[in-house]
């Protein structure tokens, strides 16, 4: 959302932010809470209350603006049931779950962009208008021209994202694996269970969570980056964190994957271990500069951004007087 924001001043749009007041924008901010609900360390916090303080800053000034954009998934559907096409709302989230059907069956008047099409797959019936994909600012991460032959593996120590896929694929490769990922409270008895068994050995180096910069720095410097994931991810930020660098991706044909990387250009989409064995040994062949030309070409904040603006467009011709005041939620 942030990188959307200023994407959309940058081209020239007045923007409003609702977050909380640690948030970094160019856009006019306004906070309605004193940091971000991931960030703060307070043990007893309520998300709902946060997102209903918001929502009624929001209705409150709901006049100031020509769109209203919501990333908070469906709860701000009751509030502004008086102008639902002044709204468009961005689901970033997996939507196969019980009881959503029933929700965007209700609401239907409400205009949904998905991040992927393959999110979209559960409910292909809900009033879709656009799928945008994530974008992130071209200077964000660093070109690197070439590997220092390691795969990598970065996010969460979580069974549907197969850490122990990616462990087995680069020892078969013979790749030495770096692997910086967030262990969650929910994950730690899988991580000690079935994770931590098999870092032992040279083959292995696990560096925990790191920033923007160290991962820069990780994802640059690998021949791949490894996505075995085990679910349908609606769409997977390393991909492109990583493409910025000019890494190739090798990914496991689920979710939004196959919309992600072009096969054999930027990556492989593979669908077993044996195939994502082959395709490390091959991730060096690609060009990486085509890797980071495409991830300019397609998944850019600026373009992010200009995909929006078509779908603000198409809001303006189903009847909204849709200028340059744009609000993000």
């Amino acid at each position: 959302v942030a990188h959307l924001t200023d994407a959309l001043v940058d081209l020239g749009h007045d923007v409003t932010l609702f977050a909380s007041a640690d948030a970094r924008t160019k856009g006019a901010l306004v906070p309605v809470r004193d940091q971000a609900m991931r960030l703060d360390p307070c043990a007893l916090k309520s998300d709902l209350a946060a997102h209903l303080a918001m929502l009624h800053e929001v209705r409150t000034r709901a006049d100031e603006f020509d769109v209203m954009h919501f990333h908070i998934d469906m709860i701000h559907f009751p509030f502004f049931e008086h102008c639902p096409l002044r709204t468009l709302t961005t689901l970033h989230g997996r939507l196969d779950m019980k009881d959503l059907g029933d929700v965007y069956r209700r609401w239907m008047q409400y205009p949904l962009v998905s991040i992927s099409e393959d999110q979209r797959r559960p409910l292909r019936f809900a009033n879709w208008v656009a799928t945008v994909h994530h974008g992130l600012p071209s200077d964000l991460y660093r070109f690197s021209s070439k590997s220092d032959g390691y795969a990598t593996f970065v996010g969460r120590i979580a069974p549907e994202k197969r850490p122990d896929r990616a462990i087995n694929i680069a020892r078969r490769a013979g790749r030495l694996l770096k692997i910086a990922a967030k262990v969650d409270a929910a994950d730690a008895t899988y991580f000690r269970d079935s994770i931590k068994p098999m870092l032992v050995g040279p083959s292995t180096d696990f560096v925990g969570e790191i920033g923007d910069a160290e991962k820069n720095e990780l994802l640059g410097g690998a021949s791949a980056l490894l996505f075995p994931i085990d679910w349908p991810e609606p769409f997977g930020l390393v991909m492109i964190e990583a493409m910025a660098c000019g890494t190739p991706v090798i990914a496991w044909d689920r979710g939004s994957v196959s919309e992600i990387v072009d096969h054999g250009v930027t990556g492989f989409v593979v669908r077993s271990e044996e195939e994502a064995v082959a395709a490390l040994r091959r991730a060096d062949d690609l060009d990486r500069r085509t890797v980071r030309k495409t991830f300019e070409r397609r998944f850019s904040a600026g373009v992010m951004a200009q995909n929006y603006l078509d779908s603000y467009s198409r809001l303006q011709h189903s009847g909204v007087a849709c200028g340059a005041r744009l609000l993000s939620a």
